[in-house]
């Protein structure tokens, strides 16, 4: 029960969930004892919760529920658009008699009434969806340096918990889903990099470890300090997969999984090669410390895939640092805290309508303050083959 009560002309914030019902009850007036109906006896009515969005339940003054959500209001817009068109239309069906020319002329003004309104609508839509993406992201971005500053913040709730078993080596895999949207789905795979996975690729990188670069744009990389890390690309040797190579093995665990999630039937032909990245702390006084700003992987500028660009990415831990080093989700409000052996898998494509995410999955590596962090990345791209590999795309997506 409300406590107080709620007074005529009040609003009352409730916290509920899809199907519970409550009941409105009138108190009577403390000065005569009465109610408001004409017989004088106290009311009562009641609503139950939908699943709309932005439901507002008013109690009119006879004592009658008056319901409004996100899907009432287009709802009546749409009423509204066409009822305006409408009228126009009858006005001029009627001066048209029978004659078929002006009947199909009166037709398609009405439709391209409808369409000027509906674009107008729209238009109006879209500018308040990108105020508010704007006001979301200033407020993360700002968020962002408290967030990798708190050590003890732990791996965001997941939405839902499943399991995954690889066809090839039959282990079933916990997966934890911390974002599920079309074009912007973030996992959290358990135990996806075994030790000896892990091994293989540091000993194949050892000898080729240079400072890390960024894409500057304009076909080539250059040295960034948004991206302080070691790293060396791996070439998955395919000819030995059948032998059981653990690196082999990896990649194509990665690309098992990929397909699974987006049914893209993605193959291993002119993708990147596997990426060893390593960062190093230097104490929590370090002003420059090993880390990667935000920054979205592929395009998340919510247009159509370009093809040969990435669409989806796959980190995977080996050595975690005893300080610092999450993966942070500003925008999507997910962060997670690394655990040796787990891979996060995070696509920003849409695979049935092949647009790209609006910035849900732009992401940062948190500063590492101590110890090592050691991790291993493929990125995924859509639309290379033997014939097209990753590199004959450059940075500004244009083939050569």
């Amino acid at each position: 029960m409300t406590t107080p009560d709620v007074m005529n002309g009040a609003n009352f914030p409730l916290n509920s969930f899809i199907g519970h019902e409550f009941e409105v009850r009138e108190v009577p007036a403390a000065t005569t004892g009465a109610c408001k109906s004409e017989d004088q006896v106290c009311r009562s009515t009641s609503f139950v919760v939908s699943p709309g969005d932005e439901q507002t339940f008013t109690i009119t003054k006879k004592f009658e529920i008056d319901f409004v959500d996100d899907k009432v209001k287009a709802e009546a817009r749409a009423s509204a658009i066409v009822k305006s068109c409408q009228e126009e239309a009858k006005r001029k069906l009627a001066s048209a008699s029978n004659d078929a020319t002006k009947v199909q002329s009166a037709m398609d003004d009405l439709v391209a009434c409808v369409e000027v309104e509906v674009a107008e609508s729209l238009a109006e839509a879209n500018e308040e969806l990108a105020f508010q993406a704007m006001i979301r992201k200033g407020m993360a971005s700002q968020m962002e340096n408290y967030t990798c500053a708190d050590l003890s913040l732990d791996t965001t709730p997941s939405l839902e918990d499943i399991v995954w078993r690889s066809k090839r080596d039959k282990i079933r895999r916990n997966v934890r889903v911390l974002l599920d949207r079309p074009a912007s789905r973030i996992h959290v795979i358990e135990d996806f990099i075994s030790v000896d996975e892990c091994k293989a690729m540091e000993e194949a990188a050892k000898p080729r470890l240079h400072r890390a670069t960024v894409a500057d744009g304009k076909g080539g990389s250059h040295y960034s300090e948004s991206r302080k890390a070691m790293q060396a690309g791996i070439r998955v040797p395919w000819e030995r997969e059948a032998k059981g190579d653990p690196i082999a093995r990896l990649s194509r665990r990665v690309y098992d999984y990929t397909n699974h999630v987006l049914g893209l039937d993605i193959q291993e032909h002119g993708q990147e090669d596997l990426m060893s990245i390593q960062y190093f702390g230097r104490g929590a006084n370090d002003t420059a410390p090993d880390q990667y700003t935000a920054h979205c992987d592929g395009d998340c500028d919510g247009l159509l895939h370009k093809t040969g660009t990435r669409m989806a990415t796959i980190v995977m831990y080996c050595t975690i640092p005893e300080s610092g080093g999450h993966t942070n989700f500003r925008n999507a409000h997910v962060h997670v805290k690394p655990r040796r052996g787990n891979g996060i898998f995070f696509s920003y494509i849409d695979p049935e309508t092949k647009l790209m995410d609006t910035g849900f999955t732009e992401h940062s590596g948190c500063p590492v303050l101590e110890g090592e962090k050691k991790i291993v990345t493929q990125w995924i791209r859509l639309g290379v083959d033997a014939d097209n590999a990753w590199d004959s795309f450059n940075t500004r997506t244009f083939e050569f």
